[in-house]
């Protein structure tokens, strides 16, 4: 955070003036961190959260050979969806086989280590730029499809419309190498603005 702020000070103190500084949310980095991030697409949080404790009471090690070697009847039991179990399955696959290291990627460019992520059948964008940011702690993950995120960059840097995705790649580059630092305080700053916390704006 403090070299963000050396790159950009008057955004970035303000973002902090109203939002503090940002908790550093870190998931386990491995398989299991991963899985967490696919068993939690487009369900709620309470859903994700019984899915993944019924998955990980099923599968103690949750990890790749556990989930390569189960059948769909003992997937399907921890409430997984078709295409996740394909994903998960995916996944498990490429790390057995060598082509996926996860621990790898956290000292990858942001763009290398996304595009091995999207190159696994089930991972999108979202998927591998979240991964990267709470599980690796990569600094420069950008998600730019993220509509919160999108959000926040339109109100913190006062624009007249939300950027969509290619719009925030752009805006994203005043942030580079340091890019995930910048989405961690713009989520912050978003959640306080949202709240109504703050009428503040930022010059």
């Amino acid at each position: 955070m403090a070299r963000l702020r050396e790159q950009d000070a008057d955004c970035v103190d303000a973002m902090l003036a109203v939002a503090g500084a940002p908790p550093l949310r870190r998931r386990e980095p491995g398989f299991a961190g991963l899985a967490w991030i696919v068993v939690g697409q487009q369900v709620s949080t309470a859903s994700a959260n019984a899915i993944f404790a019924r998955l990980n009471a099923a599968f103690p090690r949750l990890d790749p050979e556990s989930i390569a070697a189960a059948d769909d009847g003992q997937l399907r039991a921890c409430g997984l969806s078709s295409p996740k179990m394909k994903t998960l399955r995916a996944i498990a696959r490429a790390m057995l086989d060598g082509a996926l290291d996860l621990a790898a990627l956290a000292g990858s460019s942001a763009e290398d280590a996304h595009a091995a992520l999207c190159a696994i059948h089930g991972v999108g964008p979202w998927t591998a730029d979240i991964f990267l940011l709470f599980c690796l702690g990569h600094p420069d993950a950008w998600p730019a499809g993220d509509l919160a995120l999108q959000e926040a960059a339109r109100l913190a840097l006062r624009l007249r419309r939300r950027p969509d995705a290619k719009g925030l790649e752009k805006i994203g580059e005043r942030w580079r190498p340091r890019r995930g630092v910048a989405a961690r305080l713009l989520w912050a700053y978003y959640r306080v603005m949202k709240e109504g916390r703050s009428g503040m704006a930022l010059a």
